[in-house]
């Protein structure tokens, strides 16, 4: 009985194994799941300026060989926020330190993110001290975060926009009339401007005239404040990672501009976000944006 029991017990093991089904290794697998990611719905793509679609280790590796990388992002896009994260990690794991910073901190309350940082103070107390964008913890303060699990700094460069106020009332020659303490957040006066760059000029026509060139003012105020902190803050042997919004650095105006006047010696990688129906199609209009175009499909549900 006990030979006869081996044949008998070994047929259910067989037929189950008969009846699996079938689940490929190797590069078998490989292509399985290549073919299932081609068929599924894209959430984004990468382009160079010449239309050429980019693979995410490229781009990693052209911000790792950047001085300061401005990635101009859609404030209310959940993919470009995982991407601005990821982008992070990736150049921690080359051995880099980048230091980061956000159009959406302003320069008047880096003492209370340099608390944050050092854990000095909490989030709760974060919340209340700093005038922080309505979207913050859902969309910045994980960048935040990051910095701080990693020993990061995390520069708040943008201008307090009670100067830009002040500026979209005065010009930028009142700017002369704040005290020092004031000019302390601030870029070197005078401010350089130029209205016929054409992100200014746009704006100045989006407005109808209204406010004269004080409206184009007030934008340039923000990108030469956002320009002198980076440059200010710029960390050896690895890149500053810069958050702001697309049209601060599209075309390489805004503050990539102030940027090139100051320091015309830095390397500069410009990401701009772009949303479109169908990623895998740029838009030929769009491509000269950034060195990256960064296509995210408008479908996508918005942070806020």
């Amino acid at each position: 009985m006990h030979l006869l029991a081996k044949p008998f017990l070994a047929k259910p093991f067989l037929l189950v194994a008969l009846t699996l089904p079938f689940l490929p290794t190797g590069f078998g697998q490989e292509r399985a799941v290549n073919k299932a990611l081609a068929d599924s719905p894209k959430a984004y793509a990468l382009f160079g300026p010449d239309g050429r679609p980019l693979a995410w280790p490229e781009v990693v590796a052209q911000a790792a060989d950047a001085d300061v990388v401005c990635f101009g992002e859609l404030h209310d896009d959940p993919v470009m926020h995982w991407l601005q994260a990821q982008l992070v990690r990736d150049l921690l794991a080359l051995g880099l330190a980048p230091t980061l910073g956000a159009e959406m901190l302003e320069a008047d309350d880096q003492l209370v993110v340099d608390e944050y940082l050092a854990g000095i103070i909490n989030t709760d107390k974060l919340k209340a001290a700093a005038n922080l964008w309505p979207n913050h913890f859902t969309d910045y303060h994980p960048l935040v975060d990051l910095a701080k699990e990693h020993g990061l700094p995390f520069i708040a460069t943008n201008v307090p926009r009670r100067y830009a106020s002040y500026v979209y009332a005065n010009g930028l020659e009142g700017l002369d009339a704040l005290s020092d303490d004031a000019k302390a957040y601030l870029p070197p006066l005078p401010v350089p401007f130029d209205i016929t760059l054409p992100g200014y000029d746009a704006m100045l026509a989006m407005g109808g005239g209204h406010g004269g060139e004080t409206l184009p003012m007030a934008q340039a105020l923000k990108d030469a404040t956002m320009a002198h902190f980076i440059a200010s803050n710029l960390p050896e042997g690895a890149p500053f990672v810069h958050f702001n919004g697309a049209y601060h650095s599209q075309n390489r105006e805004g503050i990539v501009w102030y940027l090139q006047q100051s320091r015309p010696d830095l390397r500069i990688l410009t990401l701009h976000g772009h949303l479109q129906s169908d990623v895998a199609v740029p838009d030929s209009s769009a491509l000269a944006a950034g060195d990256v175009l960064l296509i995210t499909n408008e479908n996508m549900t918005r942070t806020h």
